[in-house]
């Protein structure tokens, strides 16, 4: 298992919401969460298979932003 984490624009529990169908499809329930608290709202994602590149395609296609924290 790795864990991967990710600056995004998700803000507050309605934008989870929106994004939790397709979160859960690809990244699979319980795998991921979003610190709001966190100024960078950082998506931690817990996944064996999936890449940096799947995670961000899968927040860009629930209409969201994603990228490498820096």
């Amino acid at each position: 298992m790795k864990t991967i984490e990710l600056k995004t624009n998700i803000m507050c529990g309605s934008c989870i919401a929106k994004v939790t169908p397709t979160l859960n499809e690809t990244i699979g329930e319980n795998n991921w969460q979003v610190d709001t608290q966190n100024p960078k709202k950082v998506l931690s994602v817990t996944t064996e298979n999936l890449s940096e590149a799947d995670v961000i395609k899968a927040v860009e296609k629930a209409g969201y932003k994603a990228e490498k924290l820096s």
